[in-house]
């Protein structure tokens, strides 16, 4: 399959604002600065071409490669129109909103929040676990606890239109999850610094309409997100129960250290889904790569996955090869 690809050039004003607010940042480098292929940044979904202008920002001025993960994740979780991410994620069956997210750096360092409310940016909150508690994971009220002592603010994340959906499913749905590639879109972002550090991060409201309390892959270190500086760095996305029970990101990682490249690497690990679950047609499921030369990888279950990436001054949406 041919793969689309949408050549985007200038920068988001938003995104340089944005950039300028956080951490690490120099003056801008040389014209040189990607003479030896980095930076390089992958995400998730046509979303991630917006998440990839903000990284972008900050790795163009030098910035560390974890600062331009959470800041690309942070504007996709504060837009209210994406129903998969955030405020505006649509809910459980109960009609709560609740968040994962999780995030690693170049030392091999992770953390992560899983069933979160009333928190806008579950990736800020998962990137203070990392660095400032000797935990990986905090959980519901302790996660909350903790964002609040730390300074986050309540805020309701069910927006009137996501309430509105959900009352529209409580008629039909006999409380079954709805499940599809159009809801449960993880924002999923890699990058790769000019030091060549690389780090990565993903974000979730989850499985629309999922059981109170469920928890998918994006939270989990080696199932949604896994990255090891020495190798490469994989995030994976669509129904996360599939990822858990085959630990799709850390296969990817894995498989790059055995020797293959990323793109081989992704495909190995969608394979393995369909050849261990039948159950597979019904869903979609999307994973990416990227080494340590800044080579990326994709794959996924359907056609219909599109991820965006950033190099060489480009920012470019592209669609997978299926698998299936």
């Amino acid at each position: 399959m041919d793969r689309r690809k949408f050549i985007l050039r200038s920068s988001l004003a938003s995104a340089g604002l944005l950039a300028n607010r956080m951490p690490g940042l120099s003056e801008p480098l040389p014209a040189d600065y990607q003479s030896n292929g980095m930076p390089v940044v992958i995400s998730t979904w046509d979303f991630g071409l917006i998440a990839n202008q903000v990284a972008w920002e900050i790795l163009s001025h030098g910035g560390r490669s974890i600062d331009a993960v959470e800041a690309g994740i942070r504007v996709i979780e504060a837009d209210p129109e994406n129903a998969s991410v955030g405020i505006g994620g649509l809910p459980d069956r109960e009609g709560r909103v609740t968040l994962d997210a999780s995030i690693m750096d170049e030392n091999g360092n992770a953390g992560s929040v899983t069933f979160l409310q009333q928190i806008k940016h579950p990736i800020s909150v998962a990137r203070l676990v990392m660095e400032t508690t000797p935990h990986v994971m905090l959980s519901g009220e302790g996660a909350l606890q903790f964002a609040l002592a730390n300074g986050f603010q309540r805020e309701n994340l069910l927006t009137d239109s996501s309430e509105k959906a959900w009352v529209e499913w409580k008629e039909h749905s006999l409380h079954k999850p709805d499940i599809n590639i159009e809801n449960h879109d993880t924002i999923g972002l890699l990058a790769i610094d000019k030091s060549g550090r690389l780090s990565g991060g993903c974000s979730t409201s989850g499985l629309a309409y999922k059981m109170h309390g469920r928890v998918g892959d994006s939270p989990i270190i080696g199932a949604g997100l896994f990255v090891d500086n020495d190798v490469g760095a994989a995030v994976a996305t669509g129904l996360g129960e599939l990822m858990m029970k085959t630990l799709s990101a850390f296969l990817v990682v894995e498989l790059i250290r055995t020797g293959k490249d990323p793109q081989d690497a992704c495909d190995e690990a969608i394979w393995r889904i369909i050849r261990k679950y039948p159950e597979h047609k019904d869903y979609q499921v999307g994973i990416l790569g990227i080494d340590k030369q800044g080579k990326t990888g994709s794959s996924s279950l359907k056609i219909g996955f599109t991820y965006a990436v950033s190099k060489n001054n480009e920012h470019l949406l592209e669609e997978a090869n299926a698998c299936s």
